[in-house]
């Protein structure tokens, strides 16, 4: 497997500022074999980048002699997918359309999609789920046309979006497309955050699997019911079982540790962290 690291792990990575040739540069310094980029409406890298601009940061990825298959888009919390408002779902698909011809410009390999939002702090949405779920295969099916195209991996995410919360119904709703390009971006984190076993899903889903986020959770629900992401090791991700099923599906692409808010010495603690995690 692939140690990497996302873009947004740098000093202005969620802003999408932060430039990409010094985030190249801290990713190789702190030890990472890659790193994902990472698309929004705003910053350095938009859906309206140009081809020759895409050219000139691949050129700056193989300066720099690090893997970069992977664009993760976080658009859908803007403009979801499976909004009320029609205009706004096309918007969504226009916007992550744009995104994977620019995901093939860079070399990549796959892109991270958010099909639809549900309920969640991160958006203002509430969509009746069934509902929902239909509107998030019209995306999929509207964008696998794309993805086909242009030789890109459509990746739906796990994430706090309220859509598949079970290992089961996220399988079948894949197979349900006969597109190859189709597949899950796994984030092992996120699963713990509503009470799932990550090695399960890893083992129900099986080379469905694309791509795999890695970042740790805490949970000491108790009386005041606290809960919060943590320092990779500091959780309780079951990393041994985790490395072992992924190994038992055949899994050997990238890991991409997803870990934020950004600090001096976070890139650094984060790479030591995965290596004894992929020594496991």
């Amino acid at each position: 497997m692939i140690k990497c690291i996302s873009y947004w792990a740098n000093k202005d990575g969620q802003a999408g500022t932060h430039p990409i040739d010094d985030a190249l540069a801290c990713t190789k310094k702190a030890g990472f074999a890659g790193m994902e980029l990472c698309v929004g409406t705003d910053g350095v890298l938009t859906p309206g980048t140009s081809q020759a601009a895409c050219t000139a940061i691949r050129k700056q990825i193989d300066a720099a002699g690090l893997v970069v298959e992977t664009l993760a888009s976080g658009m859908s919390w803007g403009f979801n997918p499976a909004s009320d408002d029609a205009g706004i779902r096309k918007k969504a698909v226009a916007l992550h359309a744009d995104a994977l011809q620019r995901a093939a410009w860079l070399g990549c390999k796959a892109m991270l999609f958010v099909p639809g939002v549900v309920k969640s702090p991160l958006s203002p949405d509430l969509i009746r789920y069934d509902v929902a779920v239909q509107r998030a295969r019209e995306a999929v099916k509207q964008l696998l046309d794309t993805a086909e195209k242009v030789g890109v991996d459509l990746c739906v995410e796990n994430v706090w979006n309220g859509l598949f919360y079970s290992p089961l119904e996220f399988r079948d709703f894949v197979d349900s497309f006969s597109s190859k390009r189709l597949g899950i971006y796994l984030d092992v984190g996120n699963l713990l955050g509503y009470q799932q076993h990550p090695p399960h899903w890893i083992e129900l889903l099986g080379q469905r699997i694309r791509r795999v986020h890695v970042k740790d959770f805490q949970d000491a629900f108790g009386f005041l019911g606290a809960y919060s992401f943590c320092a990779l090791g500091a959780g309780q991700v079951p990393w041994q079982a985790v490395m072992a099923a992924l190994r038992g599906v055949g899994y050997n692409s990238t890991l991409v540790a997803e870990m934020m808010p950004w600090d001096p010495s976070l890139l650094v603690r984060t790479s030591a962290a995965m290596d004894v995690i992929m020594a496991m």
